[in-house]
């Protein structure tokens, strides 16, 4: 029987090669993560705008950065009073407390910390070098090419005196804000199966150089057994989902945000132009074509929580947008989603999803002809 292999990353092996992506605005919270834990997986929790599920956003006792850095302190907490397993944290780089909310999953012993929406560099005043160097926690940045893996290697080497522990390749068909640009993300050479094999040859020359092993997760599309498979013949020892998981009882979005997974055709799933200057996919409804159309949705920016965002021509908050999609206020906000949302068919467990990925894995190698 073929069963899925261990992920290793550094000294630790995760019994399911799987990363359940973060997803945010509190789509993945320990609710999720501890679920996708449980199962062997590395469940994730992400950061942006935690502290809104916490507390409320004007109850002015502490700053909504500082909201925000507690939040993320709470949920990794709950997450680890359901679960002896795998917890990571997903963190944006872009984020303005980045540095800050990094401190706080460092100080909770987070097993993982990922990292996207903008090169990886923090500010060694908030954490300073020998908090680096004595943690056990992995830290794994999100890249989109080769190229910003090998340069963020050189980065911190040279700045931090530390390399990550792995890597997520992440591909255009992802959901929520996309690492492409608008010409590149339905290019043939932009495609996740066209990309592994480049980060592939660019971590071996890292792993010489380095004198290390440097893992290689993949997401961006992966749904089924069958594409893990596939991905994991091309080189990388992991995969990395997040729209499948949203097809959960324990996912911790709204039941109307689930919902809109469910009753969503392809041609549902469109690009949008986000706030923060990304291109970004998720589901057309009436906020999008509105904003589209060039009606502006009037809001007082909370606090700038991401360095690349326009608040001042932005036509809608995008933190209070993915928020209220969350709570399933779907007339004040949208759904981001990956680019096979319209595949979620029904509502299941984490644990009967992960059974029926397994036996998609062993399927797949029943459907490949013999050639010997």
């Amino acid at each position: 029987m073929n069963q899925l292999p261990e992920l290793r990353i550094g000294d630790n092996v995760i019994p399911l090669p799987i990363v359940q992506g973060g997803m945010g605005v509190g789509v993945s919270l320990s609710g999720l993560a501890s679920a996708v834990a449980n199962e062997g997986g590395i469940g994730v929790i992400a950061s942006a705008g935690i502290g809104t599920f916490h507390f409320d956003w004007d109850q002015g006792t502490m700053s909504l950065m500082d909201l925000d850095r507690e939040g993320l302190r709470l949920e990794i907490r709950k997450a680890r009073s359901l679960t002896k397993g795998w917890i990571g944290v997903n963190i944006m780089a872009a984020l303005n407390d980045f540095s800050s909310l990094l401190r706080v999953a460092l100080e909770e012993g987070a097993d993982f910390i990922f990292i996207g929406a903008g090169l990886p560099f923090w500010d060694t005043n908030e954490i300073p070098l020998e908090v680096i160097h004595r943690t056990k926690t992995k830290l794994v940045p999100i890249v989109s090419s080769a190229k910003a893996a090998r340069l963020i290697f050189q980065y911190w080497d040279k700045k931090y005196g530390r390399v990550p522990d792995a890597l997520v390749l992440e591909g255009p068909k992802a959901g929520g804000h996309l690492g492409f640009s608008l010409r590149q993300i339905n290019n043939p050479d932009y495609q996740l199966e066209n990309l592994i094999p480049q980060l592939v040859e660019q971590v071996k020359e890292l792993e010489t150089d380095y004198a290390r092993q440097i893992p290689i997760i993949a997401g961006g599309g992966i749904f089924t057994g069958g594409d893990i498979r596939k991905a994991l013949e091309m080189g990388v020892q992991g995969v990395q989902m997040s729209t499948r998981f949203v097809g959960t009882f324990e996912c911790d979005a709204s039941n109307r945000f689930k919902e809109a997974y469910l009753e969503c055709q392809p041609e549902d799933i469109t690009i949008i132009k986000s706030p923060v200057g990304l291109p970004g996919r998720a589901l057309r409804n009436q906020f999008i074509i509105d904003v589209e159309s060039g009606l502006k949705k009037p809001f007082v920016c909370p606090y700038r929580c991401l360095s690349t965002c326009d608040f001042v021509n932005a036509p809608y908050c995008i933190a209070m947008a993915l928020t209220n999609a969350q709570k399933g206020i779907l007339e004040e906000g949208f759904v981001f989603c990956g680019a096979n949302a319209y595949r979620v068919k029904k509502i299941v467990s984490v644990k009967e999803l992960v059974q029926t990925i397994k036996e998609e894995y062993q399927a797949s190698f029943e459907n490949v002809p013999d050639t010997r």
